[in-house]
């Protein structure tokens, strides 16, 4: 199918697990496809696996400034965008006493902050009509243990879904909130301060997989949920939609 041919869409955090199978998908539907990254490696992969077809830049996802260059990088290649999934994030999993204000701020800057500022920079540039996903967690509503930080963020981009689907539907923007739950999507960072129960026997050993989504199928996994939502809506009428996606998994969050 080609649900998205001619479509400009952009990915953020989209050299690996959710965001890179989400270009996958978009690009085997026909859009031209911008993703981000900021680790090195995980970029050069995403470019190999990719081809031709993306176009990959690294970006801060926290930093304010990076996501006025990002909008402007994307202007210079595609004019407009038509679809975006803001999926970069981290995850980080403490007990309430381990957290520091260094690391609290840059988890808010990453996961809530970067997105907003991230939208604010895309908004000369958004075609009518847009779809704008943001990539949440199930995290916000379950009270998970060690989850504090992680949670309050992805709560508060829940919350910007809400807010800003009002605000911007008048201007063609839809705007959808995405809660998946666990993927099989490795991260050292999610391994940490993960009960044992909820870690995936591979993250439990020193070696790590590699990063897939191995074990869903790709059109279970991302294609109902993410490409549906971020082609171009078939309703302005709805102001927010909020999907919570508890897929057959057996890996570390989202």
């Amino acid at each position: 199918m080609n649900r998205l041919n001619g479509k400009r869409a952009l990915v953020t955090g989209g050299t690996s697990g959710i965001g890179l199978e989400t270009a996958r998908q978009f690009i085997a539907e026909g859009a031209r496809v911008a993703v981000t990254g900021s680790n090195p490696e995980t970029i050069e992969r995403a470019r190999a696996e990719l081809g031709k077809e993306a176009l990959i830049l690294r970006v801060d996802a926290g930093s304010v400034a990076d996501q006025q260059h990002l909008a402007q990088a994307l202007k210079e290649s595609f004019g407009q965008i038509d679809a975006v999934f803001i999926n970069a994030g981290v995850a980080d999993f403490r007990p309430l006493e381990q957290w520091d204000e260094a690391g609290l701020d840059r988890w808010i800057a990453v996961n809530l902050k970067g997105p907003r500022f991230l939208g604010q920079a895309l908004l000369p540039i958004l075609a009518n009509p847009t779809s704008i996903v943001l990539n949440t967690s199930i995290n916000a509503r379950v009270g998970m243990p060690n989850s504090s930080v992680y949670a309050a963020t992805k709560g508060g981009l829940i919350t910007l879904a809400r807010t800003l689907s009002g605000e911007l539907i008048g201007r063609g923007i839809r705007v959808d909130a995405l809660s998946p739950g666990p993927v099989v999507c490795y991260s050292a960072q999610v391994a940490v301060g993960l009960p044992a129960c909820l870690r995936p026997a591979q993250t439990r050993s020193s070696t790590p997989p590699p990063v897939r989504m191995a074990d869903v199928p790709c059109e279970q996994a991302i294609t109902p949920p993410g490409a549906s939502c971020a082609s171009a809506p078939k309703s302005m009428s709805a102001t927010r939609c909020e999907i919570s996606w508890l897929a057959n998994t057996t890996g570390a969050g989202a």
